[in-house]
């Protein structure tokens, strides 16, 4: 009994070392098979990720560049979460049909609706083009000679790629580039909106729950891809037809347990992983700070208008989640960091570094590195700092001031070419259209007041009362003309003379600056993640996310984020009943789903204790871009669709820790029982691959 003890304590512990990364799926041969198979996996490479024959990889779509969808029906039915559809389902909304509010679900073929712009694609294979990359790359070269030589190289290596002619395909480096890959993709730009539950479903607990658990969202929305008749890529079209997929996903009504194995695949977004610790204080103590004031500043403005207003609310509901959903995450990984002594573990590992150096005598290669990081960060803060405000108060927060960064840009074609007048300006009417259609003045003067002070101490409100843009009709007035007459009215707009020295200076001063210090940082980022893997052989090296097809996979786990709390990892729609504050916008609750809940009419949804999951938690490494990732299983079934993490592990994107990293799937038998027993969309499911894995091994 004893040995079996120290046999099982010797897997749980081997097991939990094999969380984290984000790995490549062409590589998952060999260590990560193992590590899977360790974890409870039945799964094999080859099952995940193959050119010759249909695997996983298949049936994952990069979903408009920022989530991920997954194909889970042989008509090319894609799910992905609410919140990445949400820009989507708002655009179809109004006051007379409010898809947020109520929720949209399409009886039939004809009732999808389509959406300009949105794409789906699919990885079709990953080749490592290393060597030809970097061939002609010297030591004695300059970073910026070496860097020309290599976009020259990727140039040429992707022009004598072998695809078919409706194929595209990109390179993008990893380990800070030493090594290249080359993706080879098929894009589908006819995808239609399927269904979605109301906001009170996809979005509970806003921004309250956003980034923690225990979490109640039903974060799912479906969509269709359409192809041609040849089922390739085709722009929308009324003859195009349902996308036939290589792969789907079965979906797995079986529910989770502690320790089930997970695997999420996906598109993560961004990673930092191998940061020095000096790098990681610059994050915690500075940047974040400051990015975390201005928008709560914006916020306070926004969430004032929108609960006063039905049209605020769906003009600002997806401008809202984004500035909401980067503030609160901030927030969290400066927890996690703190909680877990991060800086002071970077440290001990830079010790460890140096004496490895010191043992190998390699002080003269690579013994410059850690002091350049001090010195290089030192002298980077401020403009970092600078710049960020900048950009969070002209971009991403004050639509006035977004529109006077765009008016500098039309200006400055229109100097440098007076021919191009006519499509400048055309592109820049184009933004205003997009900006317009969810802009209120009145707000965005109140967010105005509240964010500039961030940057500069000249804050003149008074320009909301004197420019032609905050009305779309008159700003296209002011467009109007040749080249000088439309610049002359440009520039005597008072937002504009306001606005443009400011720019002015971003332009001229403060990007460069900041472009040539971060240049050297990531040249020695580059040398010091090669020296890492050199000096220090026997760590695991995953690449940094950026933005590609990977793999992560982990289990079903709860965690202890503080002193005497620990989280269970699956939540009820119990939870649901128990947040529930009508009329709340974050926790309101549909009088239908109050009713299925009251008399029990879970239908086979329940689990074995009677009650509804609504999410669970696991230990996969996911980051921004893993929205909408599916959850699949040991046996290769969907359980479930990723949609955040917590919050003290939001830390994982520059330090991945098992012990508080988790992230947050809900649960398939909540997104089965809403579309069914809640939408009455029951042939939405009837085109699925509904399976009970257990029963199925059983028979």
């Amino acid at each position: 009994m004893r040995l079996l003890r120290v046999l099982f304590l010797f897997v749980f512990v081997q097991a939990q070392s094999q969380q984290g990364g984000m790995w490549i799926p062409s590589l998952l041969e060999g260590m990560n098979e193992e590590e899977m198979s360790i974890l409870g996996a039945e799964l094999t490479a080859s099952d995940i990720y193959d050119i010759e024959n249909s695997s996983f990889k298949d049936a994952i779509a990069n979903f408009n560049g920022g989530c991920t969808g997954a194909v889970i029906s042989p008509q090319g039915l894609l799910l992905t979460n609410h919140h990445c559809g949400f820009g989507q389902i708002q655009s179809h909304s109004s006051i007379e049909n409010d898809y947020l509010k109520d929720g949209f679900w399409a009886q039939n073929r004809a009732d999808e609706l389509p959406n300009e712009g949105l794409y789906a694609e699919f990885i079709v294979r990953i080749d490592e083009v290393t060597d030809r990359v970097l061939e002609g790359v010297t030591e004695s070269m300059s970073e910026e000679e070496a860097q020309v030589q290599i976009r020259d190289n990727i140039t040429a290596v992707q022009e004598s790629v072998s695809k078919e002619e409706w194929q595209d395909s990109y390179i993008r480096p990893f380990y800070q580039g030493n090594q290249y890959y080359l993706f080879v993709t098929e894009r589908y730009e006819d995808i239609r909106l399927v269904g979605a539950p109301p906001t009170s479903i996809g979005k509970f607990g806003s921004d309250t729950d956003n980034w923690v658990f225990p979490r109640h969202t039903g974060d799912f929305s479906f969509f269709r891809i359409y192809a041609d008749a040849n089922n390739r890529p085709a722009k929308y079209s009324e003859d195009n037809v349902p996308y036939t997929p290589k792969h789907f996903f079965p979906v797995s009504a079986a529910g989770v347990k502690e320790g089930d194995f997970t695997l999420i695949f996906g598109f993560p977004g961004r990673t930092s992983e191998y940061l020095p610790a000096v790098a990681m204080e610059h994050i915690t103590k500075y940047f974040n700070p400051s990015n975390i004031a201005i928008r709560e500043a914006a916020l306070k403005v926004i969430d004032a208008g929108m609960k006063s207003s039905d049209e605020i609310r769906i003009k600002y509901a997806s401008k809202q989640a984004r500035i909401a959903n980067a503030w609160k995450k901030w927030i969290g990984e400066n927890l996690g960091i703190e909680k877990t002594d991060a800086i002071e573990s970077r440290r001990m590992l830079e010790e460890k570094f140096k004496k490895s150096l010191k043992e190998k005598d390699l002080e003269d290669k690579y013994g410059h590195i850690l002091p350049q990081f001090e010195e290089l960060y030192s002298d980077f803060a401020s403009v970092d700092i600078k710049r960020r405000n900048f950009i969070e108060v002209f971009l991403v927060t004050n639509e006035l001031m977004q529109m006077m960064f765009r008016a500098y840009q039309l200006e400055q074609k229109v100097l440098r070419n007076n021919e191009a007048l006519d499509d400048a300006r055309d592109e820049f009417k184009g933004l205003l259209t997009s900006i317009y259609k969810n802009y209120d003045a009145a707000i965005d003067k109140g967010v105005f007041k509240n964010v500039m002070p961030f940057y500069t101490e000249n804050v003149d409100a008074t320009i909301y009362d004197g420019t032609a843009f905050t009305s779309q009709s008159e700003a296209e007035k002011l467009l109007q003309g040749s080249a000088k007459q439309m610049l002359k009215k440009l520039n005597a707009d008072p937002a504009y003379a306001y606005a443009k020295p400011m720019i002015e200076r971003f332009y001229q001063s403060i990007n460069p600056e900041y472009i040539e210090k971060i240049d050297a940082i990531d040249a020695l980022q580059k040398e010091y993640m090669k020296a890492l893997m050199e000096v220090l052989p026997d760590a695991r090296y995953y690449p940094d996310a950026n933005g590609t097809l990977r793999v992560t996979y982990g289990q079903v786990r709860g965690y202890s984020p503080r002193d005497a709390v620990y989280y269970n990892p699956v939540s009820y729609l119990d939870g649901v009943i128990e947040k529930y504050v009508p009329g709340d916008y974050e926790f309101d609750v549909p009088e239908k789903l109050l009713s299925l809940y009251e008399a029990k009419d879970y239908g086979p949804y329940a689990d074995s204790t009677g009650k509804v999951p609504v999410c669970f938690l696991g230990t996969n490494h996911t980051t921004g871009g893993n929205s909408g990732s599916p959850a699949i299983d040991a046996q290769g079934n969907l359980i479930g669709l990723n949609f955040d993490r917590v919050w003290e592990g939001t830390m994982s994107d520059i330090n991945y820790d098992p012990e508080i990293c988790r992230n947050i799937m809900v649960d398939m038998r909540y997104i089965l029982f809403i579309v069914d027993k809640f939408a009455n969309a029951d042939h939405l499911i009837e085109e699925m691959a509904v399976v009970n894995p257990d029963k199925v091994l059983k028979e």
